[in-house]
This record gives C-alpha cells, structure tokens and sequence, in this order.
C-alpha cells in the first residue's frame, strides 16, 4: 500500500470503521478523535449524532455543517439450524451489486466475524430464473458456521450489525480514492477539516461540525442535531452521483469527479434555498474554486430535514461527485474533497447577522 499522509491517514480511519444506522458509535469516536483538537466543545445528542461546536463570535449566527455517520449495511434476523443468517437490509441497495460480496458481522461483544453473502447457485435454475436478478429475501449470509449453536457460541446473534468489507485503496491515478462508506465519511471529513481551517481564523458566527446519526434512513439525527442546535444556515454535506462512467447520459447524471463540489439544486427532499445557493455560487466565482449544479430526482440528504427544524432553516446539499455509492466500493477524487473544504470555509467566513439576515429575508 501507498504511504498515507495525515488526510488519506484520516480517510482511511473513517472509511474503515463500521456504522450501519443506529449502530454508529465506531466512525463517531473516530470524528471525535480528529475534530476535538479544532473545538471549544463536543457533545452528543440522544440520538448518537456527534456535535462540535467553535465560537467566533458569541453572538453571530449559527451554521450547521453536517455529514452522516451511518452507512448502508444489513441487520442479522435470523439463525437457521444450520448456521446461515437471514438478514435485514439498512439503507438502499440494490441487489446486483451484493451476491458474493464479502462482510463483517459486529457481535454485541464488538467481536468480529467474516462472512459472505450467498444464494442458490445459478446451475440449479431453470434457464428463466437464471435471467432474472435474485431477490435479496433469497439471499443469505455464510459465516462458516455448521449449526444455529455454533454461530451463537461466536456471539452472533440476532440485531447484530453487518457492514461491508473493503480495504480502503488510493488508486494508480493518486487522486483517485477507493474505498467503503464514502456515503457519507467523506461529509464527515470535511466537517473536520473546515473546523481545522477556522483554527486560526476569525469568523463572525458560531459553527457546529456534526456527525448525524441515521440518515440512510430517513434523514433523522440531522433532524435531531438541528433541533438542539437551532441553526440560522445549513449545509449537508453528502455524495452526490457521478455520471462520468459509460452508459450514462448527461440527462441521467451530470457530476463528473475532478469537476468540483456539487451544488444540489434539488432532490426528493428539498429545494436548495435560493438565497444561499446564490451566495455559495457567488462566493465559489469569487474565490476561484470550481463548482458545478446536480439535480437528483430520487433520494435525499440531511439538508432535507436541517430546513424544517425549528421555525425553517435556510439550507443547501453540497456534494462530491461519487461513483458506485450504496455498494462495498466507490471511488471519489481527492480534489472535490479539498475545494468543497475551501468553498464552505469560506462562505462561513462572510456569514456574518447582516449576511444571514440579507440571504434569509431578502
């Protein structure tokens, strides 16, 4: 492997910690780790999403920057008699893109034990049943177990996580970033780096960093997180789809990686306030630093709860560009991480009481 520098060191930290939804205590003791040297103070709300706040001015708005912990994953639902495990899907995926996908199952203990999903095999189907997809309900996990006792006598047991198993990889192209979970580490990554840069900075607002508990489904610790927060601004930051690979058109997809952060103009859970979209936008030209716009008709991002909490919050999805989210693998590209850092840090830095109440108002 590649010799890591101290942000893919990070990367690879957050990317490899497991975290299906409600289960997202690993990865959030990693964002701790990393971001409590930036803040004045980290608290937790009942949910399990983590909340670090640094003060600029005591008075100024408040702006919350939030990644999601979780990532998709299973749930064990049952033992058979013979040591096979039914699970439960947590988050989206599609069934292609999971048959003889290696994982790991997470006892109660925090043991670990690997597995692979399985199903009937293709030579013992009828030619019509071999053309079609198989269902997830008639999949399975094989653990190597020989009976229901011996899986139990590991630890497993019913409600344990399970969470897909990659080596997170820096690919020939250095850029080029490899690895699980980029939905939604990376969000998470960048609101550890954007404290960072506000290390030394003067700002004239507050700013909470958050690591929001499940929102693969449904959107809730950022619905949480907010409600304690009390935000004037929101920002998701999120994977967005890359349609930069073969088969896809411009109309399906338009993010291509390298291109810059993704300004979400909408998606099934919001409409991107207006108001802030420009200001982003007009901040981004100002300061040089590459953008490009992405609609996603399906799907949604913690934006979309942050803009209901309290009384309204003006919000906007930020997203990089990402190829093949909701599997075991997807790629990003290191650019898009670095300027979607550049670009928030500085329209925090402009958003000060007459700023917010201009974007908000007017």
């Amino acid at each position: 492997m590649k010799k890591l520098d101290e942000a893919l060191t990070m990367l690879k930290e957050l990317t490899d910690a497991k975290g299906i939804p409600g289960n997202e205590r690993e990865p959030r003791d990693v964002m701790k780790k990393y971001i409590e040297p930036y803040a004045d103070e980290i608290e937790q709300d009942g949910l399990g999403s983590l909340i670090a706040k640094k003060t600029g001015e005591e008075n100024g708005p408040r702006i919350m920057v939030a990644g999601h912990l979780d990532e998709v994953g299973f749930m064990i639902s049952k033992i058979d008699d013979k040591g096979f495990l039914s699970f439960q899907t947590v988050g989206g995926w599609w069934s292609q893109v999971m048959l003889a996908q290696r994982v790991t199952i997470v006892t109660r203990k925090g043991d670990t034990v690997t597995g692979v999903i399985g199903s009937k095999p293709p030579h013992i189907l009828s030619p019509e049943a071999r053309k079609k997809p198989v269902d997830i309900k008639d999949m399975f996990i094989d653990i190597g177990a020989t009976s229901k006792e011996e899986a139990k006598s590991w630890g497993v047991l019913p409600g344990d996580m399970v969470v897909p198993y990659f080596e997170f990889t820096v690919m020939n192209n250095e850029k080029y970033l490899l690895a699980k979970a980029w939905d939604n580490r990376i969000g998470c990554a960048i609101a550890i780096d954007v404290m960072k840069a506000l290390k030394d900075e003067k700002h004239p607002n507050v700013v909470f960093s958050v690591g929001a508990a499940q929102e693969e489904v449904g959107l809730r610790g950022s619905g949480t997180a907010a409600t304690k927060i009390k935000p004037d601004i929101g920002f998701a930051v999120d994977v967005g789809i890359a349609g930069d690979t073969p088969g896809v058109t411009s109309k399906e997809a338009m993010g291509v990686m390298g291109d810059g952060p993704q300004i979400l103009l909408y998606d099934a859970s919001m409409v991107a306030h207006k108001g802030l979209r420009d200001f982003v936008v007009d901040t981004a030209e100002e300061h040089g630093i590459p953008y490009q716009f992405e609609t996603i008709p399906g799907g949604g991002t913690d934006a979309g709860s942050i803009h209901r909490a309290n009384n309204g919050v003006p919000s906007l999805a930020i997203c990089i560009a990402t190829r093949y989210i909701h599997s075991h693998a997807g790629i990003l590209h290191r650019d898009d991480y670095e300027n979607t850092v550049k670009l928030i840090v500085e329209v925090i830095k402009k958003l000060d009481r007459d700023t917010v109440h201009k974007i908000t108002f007017e």
